[in-house]
């Protein structure tokens, strides 16, 4: 009774057919493998961490290909290893973060709203 009741509901296992692994099951390839297929410079933040307690210092995990880091020489990087070049490039993209939140911050400190139409400059 059991085995009637499954094949009403699931039909009759005897009937499917096992299908062959197609292209679309293999594995999907990865942002990095297909921007190397594709001969393109690529570059990924894999993660942070925090260091312990302190929300102010941390570090972030980057991936790249070999792509990434000759484009990162021909700009000018330098470093012994392709850890070192893109550990300044990443040094030099933070730095311009910082330098541009500053500038932001002190040209708002030198403008007063005086209303909703008029600032005045500093």
């Amino acid at each position: 009774m059991f085995d009637k009741i499954k094949k009403a509901v699931l039909g009759d296992p005897s009937s499917i057919k096992k299908s062959r692994p197609t292209a679309s099951s293999k594995k999907k390839k990865s942002e990095k493998e297909i921007a190397t297929e594709a001969g393109e410079p690529w570059v990924s933040v894999l993660g942070m961490e925090l260091d312990g307690g302190s929300l102010d210092r941390g570090a972030f995990e980057l991936d790249w290909n070999d792509l990434f880091v000759a484009k990162l020489i021909r700009a000018g990087y330098q470093g012994k290893t392709d850890n070192d070049i893109v550990d300044n490039w990443f040094q030099d993209v933070c730095r311009n973060v910082v330098l541009e939140s500053y500038e932001q911050e002190q040209a708002q400190r030198n403008v007063e709203n005086i209303d909703e139409h008029r600032n005045a400059y500093k």
